[in-house]
């Protein structure tokens, strides 16, 4: 199986693997969060910013990381962490 995008391609979007690492996992909660919430009505977080392909069910880690490889997730590194 490919693993799609390839860690080359996120690893040009970090500064480092645990950034990508902290990157991915941020974002991915937030996504399943965003699906979890979706029958409740509320809008609190922000949904998928990729195109999600019918015929499979991604896993919020999957579209995390396309969200990295695209541009549409980016990071700044402050003195507490990374925001």
């Amino acid at each position: 199986m490919m693993i799609e995008p390839k860690i080359e391609l996120l690893l040009e979007t970090a500064d480092s693997k645990y950034t990508l690492v902290s990157l991915a996992a941020k974002r991915s909660r937030q996504i399943n969060a965003y699906f979890s919430q979706l029958g409740e009505g509320v809008s609190e977080f922000t949904p998928p910013q990729v195109a999600l392909n019918p015929e499979r069910a991604p896993k919020p880690l999957s579209i995390a990381l396309q969200e990295i490889a695209d541009g549409y997730v980016s990071y700044e590194r402050t003195a507490d962490g990374i925001k």
